[in-house]
């Protein structure tokens, strides 16, 4: 017989009903793409209750369906709700339930098929934008006067490019124009258009800005909805006119302008002011002037014949030589007021002499007394501030002694 050889094999660990749940449950809530997944599909089944909406969502193509929830307290945010027979758009997480070996779509959002979820991302975008202050009024910019020179953002081979030549040519001919080529459709039309505005932002010569794109399509017009031409638009240095689509149409492009004309044509128009008009305003501005130098003139006219009609009626011989009167009588009081305040200094000099010369040493003399002074030249009006044989110095009217004490005599006591 022959002989065989006996291979050992070795066989993997067995898991539990619960272990290969729990492991599927973590493959599947794990997943990024299923914690927040779109779901396309028809209403096939709706059972409202008390914590929720229950609904199936089924792809008519192939059959496949898979349960769904919306919660009580998520149902007020949901656009629309799921209802038999509708195609929706839902927006949630993938749960897995052990107990039952399922799992369901635990539902965030549901919008109308088509352009829901479309709309659900521009609603977004719009109100993170306005947050951030990109639409505010008080930041639009107003257009200068007069601009010398202007750029325009537009497909070369687009109808607007030619549409704002044409209209700028007839409403403001000899402007300097600047033109930065973009792609205004398509994926790529984003980045192309927020490269052009930059392009014209870094030239620095331009004092306004033009961003255009004819009518269309709304797809043809999504990417000026796209935040990188909002972006560019909002942060541009100079004033942004747009004139996209027509007058139904607004993008948020438009929003984040200083200014939105809706059409290239009325966007040229909007950005500089018509040379026509300028010319008429000039013209009536000078009418004007002419007018108010000529009314200046007449009252001046007036005002000289008033003058000379007063001049005629008043002597101007009578009115010099009153005033020559007047100055006589001026000089006479000043006379009068200068001779009294110099007779009343005289008088007061007077009595200050006559005070001063009864206190002067020398006229005490005169009368008879002398002055006494010891060695320091000091007066001496005490005897017994003198001792026997001290020298004196005794001044009289005329010439003076000196004399030797010998003998002092106090004052009685």
């Amino acid at each position: 017989m022959p002989d065989f050889e006996l291979t050992s094999v070795t066989t993997p660990a067995a898991l539990s009903v619960g272990g290969l749940v729990d492991y599927i449950k973590a493959v599947l809530e794990d997943d990024p793409t299923l914690r927040q997944v779109w779901v396309v599909g028809e209403v096939s089944s709706a059972n409202p209750h008390a914590k929720g909406l229950f609904f199936t969502l089924t792809d008519p193509d192939t059959g496949a369906a898979i349960n769904a929830v919306a919660w009580r307290s998520q149902q007020a945010r949901l656009t629309t709700l799921p209802t038999v027979g509708e195609q929706v758009i839902a927006l949630g997480t993938v749960k897995v339930y052990p107990q039952r070996s399922s799992y369901q779509l635990t539902v965030w959002q549901v919008l109308p098929s088509g352009d829901g979820l479309k709309a659900l991302r521009y609603r977004q975008l719009r109100q993170r934008l306005s947050a951030e202050g990109l639409f505010d009024p008080e930041f639009k910019r107003s257009l200068p006067a007069l601009p010398q020179t202007i750029a325009v953002v537009s497909s070369p081979q687009a109808a607007a490019w030619g549409d704002i030549q044409r209209s700028l040519r007839h409403h403001h001919p000899g402007l300097h124009v600047l033109f930065s080529p973009a792609t205004v459709q398509g994926d790529s039309a984003p980045a192309s258009i927020a490269t052009a505005i930059d392009r014209v932002a870094a030239d620095g010569r331009a004092e306004v800005l033009i961003l255009a794109r004819g009518g269309g399509a709304s797809e043809d017009l999504e990417c000026f909805d796209d935040e990188r031409v909002v972006r560019a638009v909002a942060n541009c240095p100079i004033p942004v006119v747009t004139g996209i689509g027509h007058q139904r149409d607004e993008s948020l492009a438009d929003l984040a302008a200083d200014l939105c004309a809706h059409t290239p044509t009325a966007a040229a128009i909007a950005a500089v002011p018509a040379l026509a008009d300028l010319v008429e305003a000039h013209r009536q501005r000078a009418v004007h002037l002419k007018t108010l130098v000529t009314e200046h003139l007449l009252d001046a006219q007036s005002d000289v014949q008033r003058l000379g009609q007063r001049l005629l009626q008043v002597r101007l011989d009578q009115r010099v030589q009153q005033q020559l009167i007047y100055l006589k009588q001026l000089k006479r009081r000043l006379v009068q007021g200068a001779q009294v305040e110099l007779r009343q200094a005289s008088d007061r000099t007077a009595a200050l002499r006559s005070h001063l010369l009864t206190l002067n040493p020398d006229t005490v003399v005169r009368r008879g007394y002398a002055l006494v002074r010891d060695e320091a030249d000091q007066l001496v009006t005490q005897a017994k501030t003198v001792s026997p044989g001290q020298t004196l110095q005794v001044q009289l009217a005329e010439g003076h002694l000196t004399v030797v004490v010998t003998e002092v005599h106090p004052p009685p006591e």
